[in-house]
């Protein structure tokens, strides 16, 4: 069976969201997992062609100023019209660190979802408030998820 790609685009700025993202990695990168190959780029260095490879993706933000970091929102300004037309079905999922509720960060996330027509393969998952270590369990499994789902032919 061929390999799939599972892209993550996660912004990390501090200590706690890296651990957010190496955990969503980890968990994609489950020994059970057998066809799909996981990668890690933050938003800045993220491409279109980086995304036109991928046959699965997962975006993680802070929230910031009730909005979505400014990386993420780089990512999106260079890479929406790139893929547009070849990405439409994307599976994607979405997990946010907010200080605050995350709401508005996830309409403006879902507002462009919406225009790339990918396709959420779960809700998205906001971390609210104080740091809690159930948090990176969270993200494990949020990319064991998406990473069995490829595997499997799920999504």
């Amino acid at each position: 069976m061929p390999h799939k790609q599972l892209l993550i685009v996660a912004h990390a700025p501090s200590a706690n969201t890296r651990q957010l993202a190496e955990a969503v990695l980890r968990g994609a990168q489950h020994p059970d997992i057998e066809n799909v190959k996981a990668r890690w780029i933050p938003p800045l260095e993220t491409t279109p062609e980086d995304v036109l490879s991928a046959d699965g993706i997962i975006l993680g933000t802070t929230e910031n100023l009730g909005y979505m970091s400014g990386a993420l929102k780089d990512f999106f300004d260079r890479c929406y019209y790139p893929v547009l037309e070849e990405k439409q079905g994307l599976p994607c999922a979405l997990y946010i660190r907010a200080g605050l509720d995350g709401t508005g960060t996830r309409r403006a996330v879902e507002s462009i979802v919406t225009g790339l027509r990918w396709n959420w393969a779960r809700d998205p998952i906001t971390f609210k408030g104080e740091w809690r270590n159930e948090f990176v369990t969270d993200a494990e499994e949020l990319g064991l998820y998406m990473a069995a789902g490829l595997d499997s032919g799920i999504f």
